[in-house]
């Protein structure tokens, strides 16, 4: 017979045991002999005798079994008796009569949550997680989403990062809505056969996804408010992401996802066909495209009002974006019986909050005048501090140039008078910026629609250029074009389906900015010739 674990024994031990003592488990343990290197190994003998002496058997077992073999009478009033003889034997982690447990092995996480203020969580794989941990998504932690904006609201210090990963989140969602087979008619089906392939399904949201989480990465520090002087001519931070999109870095991630996806794919759906024309995005392509970037419900501009809003502390970005996802379909327009992305009835609400609080954010904070008079401030001091006064296109050049570095150079121009940009950095770090001379009004507008820059360029003669900056928004926004799906089955113009977005008015705003030690001195001249200069130039341009 084989001794238990394979191991030779190390001793025996005899003790009597009743019966049931026997039956109900492990007559002792190895705690029992304070030994921890030591355990039972197989019962293989013991002997029966009743409390009647001189009735003797003997039997064989192996505790899993008990058979009784008796040579003697049995006595019916006493409780039998075992003589168990134990093996001693080394434990054996494998073998032992208290086996342990398996250990419990760790199972990779292959899915993963991030905590989000306005999301809740934002969830992606290993895989994505990937590109999440790449070099130009970790620059974006160190590019501040509304520039200089914490400088008059407090708590508006949040990144592109978080950004970023809410355009994924939303991207997902929303394609996960529009491409649920119920909900996509077979006009739709057959002018996008795309939609029809589950097989491919899983690509092109993959696709999507990556294009949403990596369509900021061509932001320069600051992100917009540094971005169009400081750019050689024909650049701009799409065109930026596109190369980085593109770099060596980034297709070794996208050629090593699951399924790999292609960067030509990701750049159209990043950047849309206006951006990445030359590539001819298929109906398929812009369609995914306007998921993230379009001017009605681009889930860019669905985060960035919604974040924005939390964090300066304005109610004005909010709207039911949840109801607005749920009713998002792709549907043929009315006009062009183009594919595009458009709504049901049920949502047109929250589609006109959705416009109108874009709207009300513009006016409120985008374009709050001490808002954009550091923008220029930074653009000032950029100009002089940056060689040959434009930021890098290089892409490694690009990568190592984020907030920080900025903010650290216009700590130490602050400090000495005579560094390039003293005077822009100064009036950064100690507030003391120029202020407002004039902005634009509907009734100097109805007069003369250059009331505003008549104003500036009499005022630049009257107290000197360096003393003067403008500052021009032009009208952008007002009525949107998609599709309704009305509760009847047509297909109506979001103009015909509602009145509320006719009446929505662009966003535009000029304004005339002086040094704070000429304003009071202005203001008097302003309010003397203010119609006069508005006049004047009005026959003139008449």
């Amino acid at each position: 017979m084989a001794w238990p674990g394979g191991k030779l024994p190390l001793g025996v031990f005899l003790t009597w045991r009743t019966k049931s003592e026997y039956n109900t488990g492990m007559p002792w343990t190895a705690g029992d002999f304070g030994v921890q290197a030591i355990s039972a190994g197989v019962v293989v003998l013991f002997a029966r005798r009743s409390k009647s002496p001189g009735d003797f058997g003997f039997a064989f077992s192996s505790k899993a079994g008990y058979r009784d073999e008796t040579a003697g009478q049995i006595s019916t009033n006493g409780e039998d008796h075992l003589l168990v003889l134990y093996l001693l034997c080394y434990i054996s982690i494998t073998v032992t009569m208290a086996e342990k447990p398996p250990r419990n092995e760790k199972v990779p996480k292959l899915h993963h949550e991030v905590r989000d203020p306005i999301h809740v969580f934002v969830h992606l794989d290993s895989d994505e997680r990937r590109v999440l941990d790449s070099r130009p998504l970790q620059r974006l932690r160190y590019i501040h989403q509304l520039a200089l904006t914490y400088l008059i609201y407090p708590g508006a210090t949040h990144r592109r990062f978080e950004h970023s990963l809410g355009v994924m989140e939303l991207a997902g969602r929303v394609f996960d809505v529009v491409t649920a087979q119920d909900k996509v008619t077979d006009r739709v089906r057959k002018a996008i056969p795309e939609i029809t392939k589950q097989n491919e399904l899983h690509y092109w949201r993959r696709v999507l996804r990556m294009a949403a989480l990596a369509h900021d990465v061509g932001h320069l520090p600051f992100s917009h408010a540094a971005e169009r002087e400081l750019l050689p001519s024909g650049w701009d931070h799409e065109r930026l992401t596109r190369e980085i999109i593109y770099s060596e870095e980034m297709q070794n991630i996208w050629s090593k996802l699951t399924p790999p996806l292609r960067a030509d794919d990701i750049v159209k759906v990043a950047l849309g066909p206006k951006k990445a024309a030359d590539l001819k995005p298929s109906v398929w392509e812009t369609i995914l495209s306007e998921i993230i970037v379009g001017d009605a419900f681009g889930v860019d501009r669905i985060d960035y009002l919604l974040r924005d809003s939390h964090h300066t502390g304005v109610a004005y970005g909010k709207f039911d974006h949840h109801r607005l996802i749920e009713t998002l379909r792709i549907l043929s327009h009315p006009d062009t019986d183009a594919p595009a992305l458009g709504v049901e009835e049920g949502g047109l609400q929250s589609a006109e909050a959705l416009l109108w609080a874009r709207y009300l954010i513009y006016t409120q904070v985008y374009l709050h005048p001490i808002r954009r008079i550091y923008d220029i401030h930074l653009r000032d001091f950029l100009k002089v501090w940056l060689k040959n006064g434009r930021f890098s296109t290089q892409v490694r050049d690009h990568l190592r140039m984020t907030d920080s570095e900025v903010t650290s150079a216009i700590l130490v121009s602050a400090l000495r008078s005579n560094s390039a940009g003293h005077d822009a950095a100064s009036r950064i770090v100690r507030r003391d910026h120029f202020k407002v001379l004039y902005e634009r009004n509907p009734l100097d507008v109805r007069r003369n629609s250059e009331a505003a820059r008549l104003v500036f360029e009499a005022a630049e003669k009257q107290f000197g250029s360096k003393n003067l900056r403008f500052d021009k928004y032009p009208a952008k926004g007002g009525s949107h074009d998609f599709p309704v799906l009305m509760s009847d089955g047509r297909i109506l113009r979001s103009d015909a389906a509602s009145e509320v977005l006719l009446k929505l008015p662009p966003v535009a705003t000029e304004f005339v900015f002086i040094a704070p030690d000429k304003r009071e001195k202005a203001l008097s001249w302003l309010e003397t010739n203010r119609k006069s200069i508005i006049e004047k130039g009005r026959k003139k341009n008449g």
